[in-house]
C-alpha cells in the first residue's frame, strides 16, 4: 500500500524529478502552495527536473514566462509538453506539408507548424489531412468542433484517409478556487462518440500522445539521461498510471483532481507514495 511521505525525504532516492504542471505547481488562477519552494529546493540540491505537462496550448517559452510571473523561476528547457511530441508523430507518418485543422491556441498552431503541418482555417467545408485537437480554448468552440466533425465525416464517407491526433488526453483540469473545467480530451471524446454513431462497425479514435501514454515519459527520461526518476502528479489515470506503466515511481498529491481510496491498494499502476502537501 502506498505510504504517506514528505517529498523532501525521498528525493535523494532518485536522479531527477518529473513534475506535473496543472494541479501540482499551478492551477487556472495561479501558483499552488509549495510550488516555488519545491523548485527552489531542487535547485539547492542540484537535482535535475522537468515540468512534464499534457498542455498543448502553450509553448515551453510561454509556460516558463507564466511560471516566472507566478514567482516560480524555470527555463523553457525545464518544460516538456505533449505538444512537442507532434514533431516525431508527423515525421513517423510522413506528414510534412499536410493540411491541418487545429483546435487550439496560437501556440497550438505553432506546435503543428513546427512539426511540419500547414494550419488551415477552421472550415466545415475544408479539405484537410489531419485533425489535431490540442485544447478547449483559442477558437470558437461550437464552430470548431462542428467543423472538425464535418471534415471527418466527409473524408471518411469518401474513403479518404484523415489522421486524428490528441496531444493532451486530459479530460478535466483544475481551474482554481475549487472549480474545474473540461479540456481537450473531452473534446476528442465528443467527436469519437459521434464517429461511433456514424460508423458503428469501425473503431475510429484520436491517437493520444500525452500522459498516461509512454512517449512523454520516454522523452523525459531521454532528456534527463536516466530512468531512475520520480513523477509527482495529481491525477491517477494520467500522471500516476502513466509513470508506473513506464517503469517509474510516482507520488500522488492528494489535494489535486484524483481522490485516492487507500482500501483499493496501490496495484501495479497505483502510486508509490502519497503526498498530503507538496513541501
Amino acid at each position: 500500500m502506498a505510504s504517506v511521505v514528505k517529498l523532501a525525504d525521498v528525493l535523494d532516492r532518485y536522479d531527477g524529478v518529473l513534475l506535473d504542471a496543472f494541479g501540482v505547481l499551478v492551477d487556472g488562477s495561479g501558483p499552488l502552495p509549495g510550488a516555488a519552494e519545491l523548485v527552489a529546493e531542487l535547485g539547492r540540491r542540484g537535482m535535475p527536473f522537468l515540468i512534464v505537462t499534457n498542455d498543448a496550448s502553450r509553448l515551453p517559452e510561454t509556460v516558463a514566462d507564466r511560471f516566472a510571473r507566478f514567482g516560480i523561476p524555470v527555463a523553457a528547457g525545464d518544460v516538456l509538453t505533449s505538444g512537442q511530441l507532434l514533431g516525431p508523430w508527423f515525421r513517423e507518418r510522413g506528414l510534412a506539408g499536410a493540411r491541418c485543422l487545429v483546435l487550439g491556441t496560437e501556440d497550438s498552431e505553432r506546435y503543428v507548424e513546427d512539426a511540419g503541418g500547414v494550419v488551415c482555417p477552421i472550415d466545415p467545408d475544408g479539405a484537410v489531412q489531419v485533425v489535431a485537437v490540442c485544447d478547449d480554448d483559442g477558437y470558437p468552440f461550437l464552430d470548431g468542433i462542428n467543423a472538425a466533425l464535418s471534415v471527418l465525416f466527409r473524408a471518411l464517407d469518401g474513403g479518404r484517409p484523415i489522421e486524428r491526433v490528441l496531444p493532451n488526453p486530459d479530460v478535466v483540469f483544475p481551474a482554481g478556487g475549487g472549480r474545474f473545467g473540461f479540456t481537450s480530451g473531452a473534446v476528442a471524446l465528443l467527436l469519437e462518440a459521434a464517429l461511433a454513431r456514424r460508423y458503428p462497425e469501425r473503431r475510429i479514435e484520436f491517437e493520444r500522445l500525452g500522459k498516461p501514454h509512454r512517449p512523454l515519459f520516454d522523452a523525459a527520461a531521454e532528456r534527463l539521461g536516466s530512468r531512475r526518476l520520480l513523477m509527482v502528479g495529481d491525477q491517477l489515470e494520467t500522471d500516476i498510471a502513466g509513470a508506473r506503466g513506464a517503469g517509474l515511481d510516482a507520488a500522488l498529491l492528494v489535494t489535486g483532481v484524483s481522490r485516492w481510496q487507500p482500501e483499493h491498494g496501490a496495484g501495479e499502476h497505483g502510486p508509490t507514495y502519497l503526498l498530503e502537501e507538496l513541501m
